[in-house]
């Protein structure tokens, strides 16, 4: 029987490991990073590949604080594997295996927590495989799992950590395991004190809908456990402290903790109920399954509080606690971005595969909930076959055409094509009343993905990046003596990420001439791969189409090199810039580039 209970864990851990390699892994090298971040992050992971300063992370000559090292670290170690130009041309599977590779983990955690600990009407493997698939085809989790940023990291980090945290608590037996408070000490190096926060919300939040909080508390062994979560997550904070002192206190703790939290920050501000909006998107298609798995959990947590319950039996409820720890905490924010949603993403499948479980008992619920389901996705194929009208008002000047080029390569068909054929199925399950209607669309939503997202990601890459890395090209075919490089108008952190060179980003406003000018005098940075001659009579430039046509610009005498998209490469004498900065000077403008602090991304 054990034997038995064995083979059905690994089934269901190798089906669920399978569809996270098809959605998370499959083509994560095809197409190049997408600004602005996350060139950011791959480059300061590259650069400590390099460099071997594995403690400061550093991108374009400039510290970057913005975020611990964790990201970093797991970045500069890919990069660091042999031959690593060979197999990750583009330096993009080095840069998004941290973030899919957690989403991975992450997805079969789930998985196997449901699995070993079934709650009240639910199965093992059906329902293990719906939670799962809940967590990992959630249109955030998509886009952040193959994104070279530190969002879906936290995620992963923080939600094996969480889960671990409650298999501890269910456990029948004394679990003396610290591999919980060792995932929370990774969270807190992935993205800093917020982790820690989340965590305490969720178990407080769940420990005081339990009877028995005070044995539940013993068995996470909050001392031990704390002290582990210290020495993992403390020791580089301190390093960092004594080395970099007042900047780094105030870059991360004061401008990316404190100010992010307490007051807008890159004009991210949006309404107190803005991550209601990111619930009901991140949870699409199934979207009214997860508010029905919220319902249930509130009438089992009240039940919790009033009579209690088996911990072995409150997975839902921690849930809850979880997903509305995630929720008010980033809802008070000021600050409000839609990747902040993302640590809640785990909750709400597993919340939908509660769903899942209760409608086979509810069946009057059931139709009503999938009329409303199948609603959404009729809305959306409507939405796609009605897709000429809202395609041409997209106005995206990196990409002027992308309209008619989504047309042209028959994405559009086909996503109208799938649109049907996934509400036409839904339907006819429904009608047929197929016990695993939830399980069935799922798996068609997984392979609309793989046939929808690929020749979406290879369409923006040609359009968006492509002309970048082969400007890059161009640049380290045609740099003379070391000459400095800048970038007028759209910043593009890829540039310096491609081109391995210092680049100075400027606006394209009057003042960019005068602080470029300045900038060549005062702000002379290098790293590690490159040390700039200052000195050289000419420095090469990148500008958009648009900022050329200012006059400002398009003054300067300068030599056209090539043109890629909507970037031209120009060589410009230094004399010449000094004649316009000085012209300009002459005219009131002033440089602002100390206060101003353009490459502040």
């Amino acid at each position: 029987m054990i034997l038995l209970k064995s083979k059905n864990r690994l089934l269901t851990f190798l089906v669920i490991l399978i569809f996270g390699i098809l959605i998370f892994l499959l083509g994560l090298g095809s197409t190049g990073l997408v600004d602005e971040t996350p060139p950011l992050f791959a480059a300061a992971g590259r650069a400590m590949s390099e460099s071997g300063d594995w403690l400061t992370p550093k991108v374009n000559g400039i510290f970057r604080f913005d975020k611990p090292p964790l990201i970093y670290w797991l970045m500069g170690f890919f990069y660091s594997l042999p031959y690593n130009e060979a197999w990750d041309s583009l330096g993009t599977i080095s840069a998004r295996l941290p973030s899919a590779l957690a989403s991975l983990f992450l997805m079969i955690f789930i998985g196997d927590t449901i699995y070993c600990w079934p709650q009240k009407g639910g199965g093992k493997l059906v329902t293990s495989i719906v939670a799962s698939l809940g967590f990992a085809l959630s249109p955030l989790i998509i886009v952040w799992s193959r994104t070279a940023v530190s969002d879906a990291l936290l995620c992963g980090t923080l939600g094996i950590s969480l889960l671990m945290f409650w298999r501890k608590m269910a456990s029948y037996k004394r679990d003396k395991s610290i591999t919980p408070w060792v995932f929370l000490g990774l969270a807190i190096l992935t993205k800093g004190p917020v982790a820690f926060v989340l965590a305490v919300l969720t178990l407080s939040s769940f420990l005081f809908s339990q009877k028995n909080w005070k044995n539940l508390l013993g068995k996470l062994e909050l001392k031990r456990g704390l002290f582990v979560t210290s020495s993992i997550s403390l020791p580089w904070y301190i390093l960092e402290l004594i080395k970099e002192g007042k900047p780094f206190w105030d870059s991360f703790f004061g401008y990316h903790n404190f100010q992010r939290y307490t007051s807008v920050v890159n004009n991210h501000s949006e309404p107190i109920w803005f991550f209601f909006y990111i619930m009901v998107i991140g949870s699409l298609p199934f979207t009214p399954f997860l508010f029905h798995g919220i319902f249930e959990a509130s009438k089992d947590f009240i039940t919790s509080f009033k009579k209690g319950c088996s911990p072995s039996e409150s997975l839902f409820i921690y849930s809850l606690c979880w997903l509305g720890s995630v929720f008010v905490f980033f809802s008070i924010s000021a600050t409000k971005l839609p990747s902040y949603w993302l640590p809640a993403t785990p909750a709400a499948a597993i919340l939908i595969s509660n769903s899942f479980s209760k409608l086979k008992y509810q069946k009057k619920v059931f139709s009503y909930l999938w009329i409303i389901n199948l609603s959404i996705m009729l809305g959306l194929s409507i939405a796609f076959f009605l897709s000429d009208i809202w395609l041409n008002s997209i106005n995206d000047p990196e990409m002027p055409n992308l309209a008619s080029n989504l047309i042209s390569s028959g994405i559009i068909f086909k996503a109208r094509l799938f649109s049907f054929a996934f509400a036409f199925i839904g339907l006819v399950l429904f009608i047929f009343r197929s016990q695993n209607i939830f399980l069935y669309l799922q798996i068609l939503l997984l392979l609309g993905q793989g046939l929808l997202m690929p020749p979406i990601r290879k369409l923006g890459d040609s359009l968006r990046q492509l002309p970048l890395r082969n400007i890059s090209k161009q640049i380290l075919n045609s740099r003379k003596g070391g000459e400095t490089l800048a970038m007028i108008g759209i910043r593009k952190p890829s540039l310096h990420f491609y081109t391995k060179q210092i680049v100075f980003y400027e606006s394209s406003a009057e003042e960019g001439v005068v602080n470029l000018f300045e900038r060549f005098n005062f702000d002379r940075r290098t790293n590690f791969r490159d040390k700039p001659n200052y000195d050289n009579e000419s420095f090469l430039v990148v500008i958009d189409k648009y900022s050329s046509t200012e006059k400002h610009w398009s003054n300067i005498n300068h030599q056209k090199l090539g043109v890629y998209g909507i970037y031209n490469l120009w060589r410009i004498k230094k004399s010449d810039l000094n004649s316009q900065a000085t012209h300009l000077v002459n005219k009131g403008f002033e440089a602002n580039w100390k206060s101003k602090k353009v490459e502040k991304f």
